[in-house]
C-alpha cells in the first residue's frame, strides 16, 4: 500500500509531550514525502472536518511546548456525540459514519490517534469499521497495561513531587497536616511514586481502601514521636473501605462521565475534627497536565511518534506503539484496552514504601 496522506489527532485530556509526538510523526512523514493533516480538537475535528495542513514550519519549536497545537477534547465522542449543533446531552447521536465519510473524503491512507483509554476505545471501534489506525498511548495516569510507560506521566510525577517538597516545609513550619490531592482516576501511580519521592507520611491510592481511623492513628503516632506535622498524598480516585470515592460532578457524553475530586478537602475536615491538628488541603489538579515536558517525556514522545509513522508504513493498523524494556514495539489496540495497569498492593513499590515507614491508611496493608 502506498501512503500519500495521513491524519493525526490528539484526544482526551492534554499533557506534556503531545506536541513532541505530533512533531515526530510529522517530521518522519514529511521526510517520506507524505502529507499530514492535523485534525482539530480530537475526534471532533473529524466530525466537523476541521484540520490544518502540517508542514515542517508548523512543528518547528514545539518539542518543548506543553499542551497540543491541535487542541483536544475529552467529550467529543463520535459514537455518542453531544456537542451542538449536531447533538446534545439530551439527544446524543452516533456520527461515526460522518467520521468515516470525512476520512475518505480527505483521501487519507491512515490515521494516527494519540490519547488514553477513551481514545483507544474509540480508535478500536473505528478499526472495527475498517479505518486504518495506529495509536499512541497518552495518559498521565500511566494506567495502560500494554506499555511500560505512557508519555506525560513523568512530567506529572515531577510536578507532584515538587509540590510535595514545597508543602513539606510549610507543614513543618506551622505544625499542620497537609493533604495533597493528585490525579489518578483508578490507578495510584502518581500518588504513590510522588509520595515515595517526596517523603510523604501517608499515601492513599485506589488499589488499597483506606480507613479514617487508621489515618488518624498514624498522624497521632507521629505526633507522639515528636513529629508535629504530617503529609498525606491522596489520589483523586482513592476509596474508603465502603468503596466510596469523592465525586465532583458528572459530564454527559464523556467517555468517562464521572469527574473525581474533593478527597483532599474531605480528609482535611475529618483529620482536623478527629485530631484537633490544623489541616489544609492542596488540590494539584490540572497543574499536573500543564507546562513543559520533562526530558524523559520529550525523549519518550519522540520515540512514540517516530515509531507510529513507521508502523503506518508497515501497515500495522489496529496496533498501538508501546515501550517494552526501553525498546519500541507494537501491541494490538484491543489488547491495550483490555486491562488497566494498577498498583499491586503486594508489589515491590508498596513494600518499599512500608519499609520506610509510610502508611497506606489501611489495617490490611502494613
Amino acid at each position: 500500500m502506498s501512503i500519500k496522506r495521513i491524519g493525526i489527532l490528539t484526544a482526551g485530556g492534554d499533557c506534556p509531550g503531545l506536541n513532541a509526538v505530533v512533531r515526530a510523526v510529522s517530521k518522519n512523514a514529511l521526510k517520506h514525502g507524505v502529507e499530514v493533516l492535523g485534525f482539530k480538537n480530537g475526534f471532533d475535528g473529524l466530525v466537523r472536518n476541521e484540520f490544518i495542513n502540517i508542514t515542517n514550519h508548523t512543528v518547528s519549536g514545539i518539542l518543548t511546548l506543553g499542551g497540543t497545537i491541535l487542541g483536544s477534547s475529552n467529550i467529543a465522542n463520535p459514537f455518542n456525540y453531544t456537542l451542538p449543533p449536531f447533538g446534545s446531552p439530551e439527544t446524543p447521536r452516533d456520527l461515526s459514519s460522518v467520521v468515516m465519510h470525512n476520512f475518505k473524503e480527505n483521501r487519507l491512507d491512515a490515521l494516527i490517534t494519540i490519547g488514553g483509554d477513551g481514545t483507544l476505545h474509540m480508535s478500536q471501534q473505528f478499526v472495527d469499521m475498517g479505518m486504518p489506525i495506529v495509536a499512541v498511548p497518552k495518559t498521565i495516569d500511566n494506567d495502560l497495561s500494554a506499555t511500560d510507560q505512557t508519555f506525560g506521566f513523568d512530567s506529572a510525577l515531577a510536578i507532584a513531587t515538587e509540590a510535595i517538597d514545597r508543602l513539606h516545609t510549610t507543614a513543618q513550619s506551622h505544625h499542620r497536616v497537609m493533604i495533597v490531592e493528585t490525579m489518578g482516576r483508578y490507578a495510584g501511580w502518581i500518588a504513590l511514586r510522588s509520595a515515595i519521592a517526596g517523603g510523604g507520611d501517608i499515601v492513599l491510592i485506589p488499589e488499597i481502601p483506606y480507613n479514617d481511623n487508621v489515618i488518624v492513628n498514624a498522624i497521632l503516632e507521629r505526633k507522639n514521636r515528636g513529629k508535629n506535622f504530617s503529609l498525606v498524598v491522596a489520589a483523586e480516585g482513592a476509596k474508603n473501605e465502603q468503596g466510596e470515592q469523592a465525586v465532583a460532578r458528572t459530564v454527559a457524553g464523556s467517555t468517562d462521565a464521572i469527574r473525581l475530586g474533593g478527597i483532599a478537602n474531605k480528609l482535611s475536615q475529618m483529620i482536623e475534627d478527629k485530631t484537633g491538628i490544623e489541616s489544609r488541603a492542596c488540590v494539584l489538579g490540572h497543574t499536573q497536565r500543564g507546562g513543559t515536558p520533562t526530558a524523559f517525556d520529550r525523549w519518550l514522545s519522540t520515540l512514540y511518534g517516530a515509531k507510529a509513522f513507521d508502523m503506518v508504513l508497515e501497515g500495522k493498523f489496529g496496533y498501538m506503539a508501546a515501550l517494552h524494556a526501553f525498546k519500541m514495539t507494537e501491541v494490538k489496540i484491543s489488547d491495550a484496552i483490555s486491562n488497566l495497569k494498577r498498583v499491586d498492593p503486594h508489589g515491590e513499590e508498596v513494600r518499599a514504601a512500608l519499609e520506610v515507614g509510610m502508611s497506606f491508611g489501611s489495617a490490611e496493608i502494613g
